[in-house]
């Protein structure tokens, strides 16, 4: 498995090429959601395939949500005891795209904070149909993040789990020439 790494101020930031919905190790992850946080394509689609019908339920009295926000519920049939949802922008619809995209990883960072939670695995977000270019999606997630790490007391692992080899390798980039050497 690919595996980029850095530690920014006490806290591990890694990027991975896998499934959002196989990380055992994470005690929550980061749902792609739409307005409504129901079932669909992509991230949303394969997590609430994964989870079951529980999570559908749970999240209905939370919707809608806006571009930029983010809910938490449980992780149900998960590996996972937590999912956070986020609505990223729609790229060229929602504005200011960047600044919606990174409220939504300070956003799912700040539950978990809320919660406890010690580690958390976050999709590229908005890069799927909502057409969020790749390179310019992982500048935003990762800065955001790496920007985060010196505040969050709780949250000590960050994992940016990636579908497909193009996606890792631009995170991957990313996080080299925003954080430094990865392992």
């Amino acid at each position: 498995m690919s595996v980029a790494r850095v530690e920014v101020s006490g806290c591990m930031i890694e990027c991975v090429e896998g499934d959002i919905t196989a990380q055992p190790d994470l005690e929550a992850i980061v749902n792609a959601a739409n307005a409504q946080l129901m079932p669909g394509g992509g991230v949303a689609g394969a997590i609430h395939r994964a989870a079951g019908p529980g999570l559908a339920e749970e999240c209905r009295p939370l919707a809608p949500i806006r571009p930029g926000q983010a809910v938490i519920t449980s992780g149900y049939r998960l590996p996972n005891r937590y999912v956070i949802h986020c609505l990223g922008p729609v790229y060229g619809v929602d504005e200011p795209a960047a600044d919606l995209l990174a409220s939504c990883y300070r956003n799912g960072l700040r539950l978990a904070e809320e919660r406890g939670i010690a580690s958390v695995g976050f999709p590229a977000i908005s890069t799927g149909i909502f057409g969020y270019p790749l390179e310019e999606a992982a500048q935003v997630a990762i800065r955001t993040v790496v920007e985060a790490a010196p505040k969050l007391q709780a949250v000590k692992r960050v994992r940016f789990v990636l579908w497909g080899e193009e996606a890792f390798r631009v995170h991957a980039s990313v996080l080299h020439e925003v954080a430094g050497p990865t392992a």
